[in-house]
């Protein structure tokens, strides 16, 4: 509740932070559906997370101060059962969210800090079940059956830090071991590391995209060419308002993801990423993991 509550205050001290002097740095974006990996439609099925990064200027490192730097972000994501309709459509609950916010981006001495909140709506007033019938509708893709299979209309602020460590052992290396703490809709601890390699993302502001764990480019100052990225992490689930107590999916108390990709920056006003993410079994009644596809092309006009 404390991480909540702080992290709440400076999401509301960023949002109310005079605007002069302030610009836009930078759009961070990524979608992510499992389509695009082991071409399911289950799970960790579908979600898009959106930055606009303000600030009153970027030389290609963190400032000291918290709020120098802020990141506005919005997020949405779909959680399915193992399949949508018929045979297994009850398999855990499905859950629509979305979510705004504020997180800042500083530095304290050799480390990366990360800390904002967001405001998440979950449930049938999302309108995310209706809205994913209509697309597959369109598209014939099968039915979404899961009237009486949603989790509760909730609303609540869930809070996030990160502590990060760049490691720059050459020119176009950062080693970047983490650690994060979220508390709110689902509570929890984490740890891993990311590697990025190449000159197209050297200087960049890296934000984490939320279910992933990809970085995502905020700001990008580097030169044209490829950035390879891939990362892994370990985390411990405390609870979690997907995987309720005493309901028919039983939460696994812990979960590893492992990810690899690779940035194209093609022009100094456009590029493109592509990568790939394993999430290991959330729910002990989970058969397997599941592989989900990230992409994203920017223009810069």
């Amino acid at each position: 509740m404390r991480l909540v509550a702080l992290a709440f205050a400076l999401a509301a001290a960023a949002s109310a932070a005079p605007a002069q002097d302030r610009v836009t740095l930078g759009f961070g974006r990524q979608f992510n559906n499992d389509l695009l990996g082991d071409g399911s439609d289950r799970w960790r099925t579908g979600s898009y997370q959106w930055s606009i990064v303000r600030g009153r200027g970027w030389a290609g490192t963190r400032p000291e101060r918290p709020l120098d730097v802020i990141d506005f972000r919005f997020r949405s994501e779909i959680i399915a059962p193992e399949r949508l309709n018929g045979t297994g459509s009850r398999s855990r609950l499905y859950a629509g969210l979305f979510a705004a916010g504020a997180h800042t981006h500083f530095a304290r001495g050799p480390f990366d800090v990360s800390l904002g909140a967001d405001l998440v709506f979950s449930g049938p007033q999302t309108g995310w079940a209706d809205r994913q019938n209509w697309f597959h509708e369109i598209i014939d893709a099968p039915r979404v059956g899961q009237d009486g299979n949603e989790i509760e209309n909730d609303t609540r602020i869930h809070g996030t830090l990160e502590v990060a460590l760049p490691l720059r052992p050459s020119d176009v290396l950062i080693v970047r071991p983490f650690v994060e703490t979220q508390g709110g809709p689902e509570t929890l601890v984490r740890g891993g590391a990311d590697i990025v390699l190449g000159a197209a993302m050297q200087g960049d502001l890296f934000l984490r995209d939320h279910v992933t764990g990809h970085l995502i480019r905020g700001i990008e100052t580097g030169d044209s060419g490829f950035g390879w990225v891939a990362g892994a992490d370990w985390t411990r689930i405390e609870d979690s308002i997907y995987l309720p107590d005493g309901g028919r999916a039983t939460a696994e108390p812990e979960r590893l993801r492992a990810r690899a990709g690779v940035h194209w920056q093609f022009g100094p006003d456009m590029s493109f990423f592509y990568g790939l993410t394993y999430l290991s079994e959330e729910y002990a009644e989970q058969p397997d993991g599941q592989t989900l596809g990230s992409a994203k092309l920017n223009f810069r006009f």
